[in-house]
């Protein structure tokens, strides 16, 4: 029965397809192959076939080639703006702390200059006590001195009596005269000098009040101005640490242990320790403007601590040529795939994403040819399946550093970059640390 539709089919194919016959002939014999029209058909559907399948091959790879060159040229992009920004971030945090310590240097002039004004106020408060004490014994010994002009008065009178009455003949008046002339000559002289210091004294504490109400005005104005520098600074260095704390954030670490540990690992001290002065006239103000300072001076060395756990922490590409990504991180094939896949040719440089010390070079079963790297902040990056190992055991490395060339060793099915990033022995997703760098910068 298949037969009978076989002949049929090819009854009717006759007329576009007619019967061929292929003559293989040999010294001995001669034979022919017969292609009927069912296998003329069968054999233009395939060749078809093949070549739809090779255009359409083709195109994957050229898409794919123009997918990699595309994916090569933003994650330049990213990299360089990452790079200028932290440039841009550097040179204003160093502007700022420039800024901060000038600040500080006019605010302890303005401080020396507040205290000089106020010694000098209090020198003259000084000088107007000791006049308005000096006019007191002035005021003292006049008194004493009209007390005695009355005792000599009366003594006189007395004097004079006994003598008319033992002479009996009076006293000549010229003689009393010239006596309270001289008297009142004294007294005179004795009321003008008083008057005449009395009048320097009240002159000299008039100045005083209005230097002290001057110098009150001008200190007022430098607590202003030191407030309103504050401010900006504070403002400033706030917004240069927010952009350092959602790296961290983004990344899965904590700002604050990363903090802890890069200053566990940056915490000399030294120096001589110089006695803080005060005001005499209360430091309520000066207290605020140090608290402030000190506080901008923590943010600062925040910022630099950041920039130093910057280093550390593996932010950046490990593949700077074309490259294409072929495995996330997750499940794979009902197994845990613990990092990323970068796929490109065989003898692309691989480079370490952080500084710091190998603690693995070699061969390592499914990873083939693998480094690890130990880096300060709980941190570990691996680097598997490579063609070719340029760094050994216990080597210091900075970020950059060429380390290896991709390869295809290990359980591997094609040339690539098994790439992982490990926080305290627990594999994280190495695109949240790729992705932290290049969002917020």
């Amino acid at each position: 029965m298949p037969g009978r539709i076989l002949n049929r089919l090819n009854t009717s194919l006759e007329r576009w397809l007619p019967e061929q016959r292929l003559f293989l002939r040999s010294d001995n014999a001669t034979r022919f192959v017969r292609l009927r029209p069912l296998t003329q058909i069968v054999a233009f559907g395939g060749t078809a076939v093949v070549f739809g399948w090779s255009i359409i091959a083709s195109s994957i790879l050229v898409i794919d080639a123009i997918s990699a060159g595309s994916s090569r040229d933003d994650i330049l992009r990213a990299q360089s703006a990452f790079e200028d920004r932290l440039d841009q971030l550097s040179a204003e945090r160093d502007a700022r702390a420039a800024e901060a310590v000038a600040a500080q240097r006019r605010f302890s002039v303005a401080l020396d200059q507040v205290s000089q004004m106020q010694s000098q106020l209090l020198s003259s408060e000084e000088r107007r006590r000791e006049l308005e004490t000096g006019m007191g014994a002035v005021q003292t010994t006049l008194r004493d001195a009209i007390v005695a002009r009355d005792s000599a008065k009366s003594e006189a009178r007395d004097l004079t009596a006994v003598i008319e009455e033992q002479t009996g003949a009076p006293v000549g008046e010229a003689g009393r005269a010239q006596e309270f002339s001289v008297a009142l000559d004294i007294l005179s002289g004795e009321l003008k000098t008083t008057a005449a210091q009395r009048s320097d004294a009240v002159q000299e504490a008039h100045e005083a009040r209005l230097a002290a109400e001057q110098l009150t005005v001008e200190r007022d104005q430098i607590i202003a101005r030191q407030d309103e520098i504050f401010t900006q600074l504070e403002d400033a260095v706030a917004l240069s640490v927010e952009p350092l704390n959602r790296v961290f954030r983004q990344a899965g670490m904590d700002p604050e242990e990363v903090l802890r540990l890069v200053r566990r690992g940056y915490s000399g001290q030294g120096g001589p320790l110089t006695p803080i002065s005060y005001s005499s006239s209360g430091n309520a103000a000066i207290s605020e403007g140090e608290t402030r300072a000190n506080k901008i001076l923590i943010t600062l060395d925040q910022a630099n601590t950041y920039r130093i756990a910057l280093e550390k922490v593996p932010l950046a590409m490990p593949v700077k040529s074309s490259f294409r990504y072929t495995s996330g991180f997750g499940r794979r094939w009902g197994r845990a795939h613990e990092g990323i896949d970068m796929a490109g040719p065989v003898g692309t440089p691989i480079y370490a994403t952080a500084d710091g010390v190998i603690s693995y070079a070699g061969w390592q079963g499914a990873y083939g040819n693998l480094i690890k790297i130990d880096h300060e902040l709980g941190t570990e990056t691996r680097y598997a399946h490579l063609s070719r190992i340029r760094v050994r055991p216990g080597q210091r490395v900075s970020q950059g550093d060429l380390i290896g060339d991709m390869g295809n060793t290990g359980r591997s099915t094609g040339p690539h970059l098994h790439y992982e990033v490990r926080v305290k022995g627990r594999a994280v997703n190495p695109m949240e640390f790729i992705k932290a760098a290049s969002n917020v910068f």
